[in-house]
């Protein structure tokens, strides 16, 4: 009882409709506690989008969702497995249609680094990492990619 009926179409809109779904360990934290899906990101039928479209809006929303999660003196960065290829401190981000990735950056020795990446071989880990210059306020680029991506839509 109660139940909302919806069109075919309708259903069929809300089964491709971006969602996330998350569970913590911490009881305090709600099961879906994951990153927000702004409306930006709904407007357009995940159907049109590239696969790197979709791939980068996504990653953008744990990035900021993450960097919420950071005091003054951290930034985010991403750990790479493998070998000792270390950390890249994100300061932009990007993709090239229709399946590449792409991550901007320094490594730990301060050299620019550029990571470029097929889609189906998606794999970032989020870390935080103490600011470079503890007198420089803390640079956050998933709130500025999530600006651009509302702005965009």
């Amino acid at each position: 009882m109660g139940e909302d009926i919806a069109t075919a179409a309708e259903a069929i809109e809300a089964d491709v409709l971006p969602r996330v779904y998350e569970v913590h360990c911490d009881p305090n934290t709600p099961e879906s506690a994951g990153p927000s899906v702004p409306d930006a990101l709904k407007s357009k039928p995940v159907a049109q989008k590239s696969p790197a479209q979709w791939a980068y809006e996504r990653i953008v929303l744990y990035l900021k969702n993450f960097e919420e999660q950071l005091d003054s003196s951290h930034e985010v960065a991403m750990g790479f497995t493998g070998g000792e290829v270390g950390v890249l401190r994100i300061e932009g981000m990007g993709y090239f249609d229709p399946d590449i990735i792409t991550f901007y950056g320094t490594d730990s020795a301060g050299g620019k680094t550029q990571l470029i990446q097929h889609v189906s071989q998606l794999n970032v880990m989020l870390r935080a990492l103490p600011k470079p210059d503890a007198k420089i306020e803390a640079r956050r680029i998933g709130f500025r990619l999530a600006k651009d991506i509302e702005k965009s839509e």
